[in-house]
């Protein structure tokens, strides 16, 4: 039986991770310039959970 790369599953989720705090950091400056209130942002938490798995992830077993 092969032994699981803990150190590989460790990165991908620090990566996950730092992509959704960029990414949050991203709208908020865009929601700033536009002078718009973060109403508007609450709604977009719900397409983050709708994305598939990135393809180099290793699959659970």
């Amino acid at each position: 039986m092969a032994k699981p790369n803990y150190q590989y599953e460790k990165r991908a989720k620090e990566l996950a991770k730092k992509k959704k705090k960029e990414e949050k950091l991203r709208r908020k400056q865009e929601n700033a310039q536009r002078g718009g209130s973060s109403s508007e942002d609450a709604g977009n938490g719900a397409e983050g959970a709708a994305e598939p798995a990135p393809q180099g992830e290793v699959p659970q077993v």
